[in-house]
């Protein structure tokens, strides 16, 4: 704030000039004569309590005023003229942000002007009202202020522009339907904090807000914008509207207030307030060191007077909002000038509160957003007159007796350049303009600095829209924007590539399962006719190791781009394939316990399960009759869930029922393996089958019990992986475990791989455990359906 001075007499003097200046009914007005009044609401004293003797001057609303008295100044004497033959004049009352004071200035602005005695409202009240002489209205600045304005001036069909005011309410059309502004509304200003609570990915914050049109409705749009994006708002707190008083009741409001923001674990403080609650809140905040960060709305984000105060580094750090930024052409020039002479009511006001303070000194306060604003609601106004009034640089081919309403549809249909800002207005009067986001910068030896700009929050407020200078289009689901959002772009399909190393690693375990599965296949074949063949159950060995090569032959499926073929078949195969290689194993350990076992009671009934082929259709046939449904009604298919900024490609597996059915049949396969396998450790084994066995099925248990909940929980593109991986374990743990041994012998350890080394190690495994049966001739065994004992191992 500029040096006060001790003056307590306001002196008013009407000048003989072309602006005259007077003061009307107790109301602060300069006025300018011209062809077309444009009249003019602005706060330019911070409070009033309704005397004569208003608060301290706001030196950046008054240079506000001027900011509309120069734009105006500048139209007149521009040297190729927007309107020839035509002079605009101007109507401005100060409103002190009174909606009662605003309202008396409204009803004066209504007034015929050239009868300034006459009434408002005519004698036959039923008449229609009287078209002013002030055609449009710039302001108010706060939305509580411009909402009572706007139904008066809606009366009289007078265009309202604000240059402060964003409440969104003032969009309804029914309601306001005279009302634009040159600054966005906080429906974008609302989702704009929310996406920047979004960046910054925290999970709790809080809310002030206040109870005017501006606090009360941008808390609740905040509010419910949170809740929507499951963000918890620990509290929200509406300040009264006596708060910024400073008196008593405030004290003790502010004292609950600091005592919620001080126990509260919030990440973020969001204050949609007006600059006066805030400055008594950061005083506050600063004297118990309260160290938060502080989101500012556009109220007071850049507040010279809020960043001056001394030690406001103790509060914490504040990130801001302020309307797109842009400076007046040739104002600062204007100022230091001082006022190229001009003269008028509001600047004698100013003189006399500040009469040191100089022209360079004032020059410090020009704000680059409201101040641009007003410039533009001039702009537009001149536009949408040039266009009534059908004016080229000579001439005009209308004159001036227009209704206010047939200015109003011309300034609702402005869609020009102003320097390098496009303006134009939606159905609701709200323009194209964005937010800048403003980080306070904290420096001790400065203080604070708050034009360090760091972000930019677009015009549309979503992630996936990009800006066309006339409306926000959406990209797509399979598009998303730039940062400047001035483009579409492709997202990039995410899958497991064949290039990547978890992938190259993957397919090279396949590779070799396969080749190592050919080779046994080779080597059982060419070994088809001796013990150690027999002992893994003869032919079914040949069916065990075919349903091991397609098991790694899948393993395929689940690695490159998928496709809908490939996601079908993946899971459901394996299931049926490898249901197939347990039922192998199965039959043969139930040859071994029939070969074995000498209990007549026992022995008659696994008998009867001694049937290798029938038990390996029986057994596999059940998966087979779970699988084909699945395959029929709901099978995997192929999904892709749409990222930010890619497409991840993956497989759903369709029916969860029936996957789970599927792993739970295998398992319980390779558990009924394990029991039987185990049992069987203490008969006689030269080959250790059925150790080899206990363990392959143990391995498959273990990685499909661990499989589960991983499968269930990861995300991303590396899930089939771990399927593939999965499947290539429990493949490895057979082919190792229960075959490779087999294939050792064949090559290595021919010797005992015959009869006579069988026979033998029988008859000392049976002396050793002193078995009362004393076995002369092998033949001596129990035999079962012509096999030979020699064929158990």
């Amino acid at each position: 704030m500029c040096q006060k001075s001790h003056s307590t007499t306001l002196q008013l003097s009407f000048l003989e000039s072309v602006e005259k200046v007077l003061v009307m009914h107790g109301l602060l007005r300069a006025y300018s004569p011209g062809d077309i009044i444009i009249g003019g609401l602005f706060p330019i004293h911070l409070k009033t309590n309704r005397t004569t003797a208003n608060g301290p001057i706001s030196c950046s609303m008054f240079l506000r005023t001027q900011v509309m008295i120069y734009a105006i100044r500048e139209i007149n004497q521009h040297t190729v003229r927007i309107l020839p033959n035509f002079t605009i004049g101007y109507d401005i009352y100060d409103t002190c942000g009174d909606v009662g004071l605003a309202l008396r200035a409204t009803l004066q602005l209504l007034k015929n002007q050239s009868d300034p005695q006459r009434c408002l409202l005519p004698a036959n009240i039923h008449s229609a009202l009287p078209d002013p002489q002030t055609k449009v209205v710039i302001g108010e600045r706060y939305s509580e202020v411009s909402i009572a304005v706007s139904r008066v001036l809606a009366l009289s069909s007078v265009a309202q522009i604000s240059y402060g005011s964003t409440s969104e309410v003032l969009s309804q059309k029914l309601k306001f339907p005279t009302f634009l502004r040159t600054i966005s509304s906080d429906e974008y200003q609302t989702k704009a904090i929310a996406e920047l609570v979004n960046r910054f990915n925290w999970k709790t914050v809080a809310i002030v807000g206040s109870n005017d049109e501006y606090g009360k409705y941008g808390s609740d749009r905040l509010g419910d914008t949170f809740r929507r994006m499951d963000i918890c708002v620990e509290f929200t707190d509406i300040l009264p509207s006596y708060f910024f008083q400073n008196d008593s009741r405030t004290h003790a409001r502010l004292a609950t207030l600091v005592s919620k923001i001080n126990k509260s674990t919030a990440e973020a403080i969001i204050t949609f307030t007006k600059g006066s609650n805030i400055e008594i809140i950061m005083e506050a905040a600063i004297k118990l060191r309260l160290n938060r960060t502080w989101i500012a709305s556009d109220s007071w984000s850049t507040s010279p007077k809020v960043s001056a105060l001394p030690g406001v580094e103790l509060a914490g750090q504040v990130f801001g909002f302020i309307s797109k930024r842009n400076e007046v052409p040739g104002f600062k020039d204007y100022i230091i000038s001082m006022f190229n002479s001009t003269i008028n009511d509001i600047l004698e006001d100013y003189l006399v509160q500040f009469p040191l303070c100089s022209n360079w000194c004032l020059a410090n306060y020009i704000d680059h957003d409201e101040s641009y604003n007003i410039y533009l609601a001039v702009q537009v106004i001149a536009e949408g007159l040039r266009r009534l009034l059908k004016c080229d640089n000579q001439h005009c081919k209308r004159n001036t007796k227009f209704t206010a309403s047939e200015l109003l549809k011309e300034i609702q249909k402005v869609n020009f350049t102003v320097n390098s800002t496009h303006i134009f207005f939606n159905t609701n009067g709200d323009p194209n303009l964005g937010y800048d986001i403003v980080y306070w910068h904290m420096d001790i030896s400065t203080r604070i600095i708050y034009k360090y700009n760091i972000a930019l929050i677009l015009f549309c407020p979503s992630k996936v829209t990009v800006y066309n200078c006339e409306e926000c289009q959406s990209c797509g689901l399979e598009k998303y924007s730039t940062q400047q959002r001035d483009e579409c772009l492709n997202k990039t399909l995410e899958f497991l590539y064949w290039t990547d190393p978890f992938i190259i690693i993957l397919s090279l375990l396949e590779v070799f399962g396969i080749i190592v599965t050919i080779v046994f296949t080779i080597l059982f074949t060419v070994y088809r006719n001796t013990p150690i063949v027999k002992a893994v159950g003869g032919y079914l060995c040949f069916l065990e190791l075919f349903s091991l090569l397609a098991c790694f032959s899948l393993t395929f499926t689940f690695t490159g781009r998928p496709t809908k073929v490939s996601c079908m078949v993946g899971l459901p195969l394996f299931g049926i394939a490898f249901s197939l290689c347990i039922s192998c194993i199965l039959a043969n350990l139930l040859q071994i316990l029939v070969g074995f076992s000498f209990e007549l009671n026992k022995g008659s009934w696994l008998k009867k399960l001694n049937k290798p082929l029938a038990v390996v259709t029986i057994v596999s046939g059940i998966q087979l009759a779970l699988c084909v449904p699945w395959l029929y009604y709901k099978p995997p298919f192929l999904d892709q869930e749409i990222l930010s900024m890619t497409i991840l490609l993956q497989c759903d597996k369709g029916s969860t029922k029936f996957f789970i059915a599927m792993l739970g049949y295998n398992a319980f396969l390779a558990l009924i393996c394990f029991m039987f396998a185990f049992k069987g450790k203490q008969l006689p084994d030269l080959y250790k089958n059925a150790n080899l066995i206990t363990i392959s099925m143990l391995l498959f248990l273990i990685i499909w019990i661990l499989f589960i909940p991983i499968y269930l929980n990861l995300v991303g593109k590396y899930k089939r992986a771990i399927e593939s991986a999965a499947i290539l374990i429990s493949s490895y743990s057979i082919l190792g475990c229960h075959l490779a041994p087999k294939c050792y012998i064949m090559l290595f350890r021919k010797e005992i791989n015959n009869e006579n080394a069988i026979t033998e190690y029988i008859r000392k495994h049976y002396e050793v455990t002193n078995s009362p049966l004393k076995i002369v001739n092998i033949t001596q065994i129990p035999n079962t359906q012509n096999i030979s004992p020699l064929s158990l191992w």
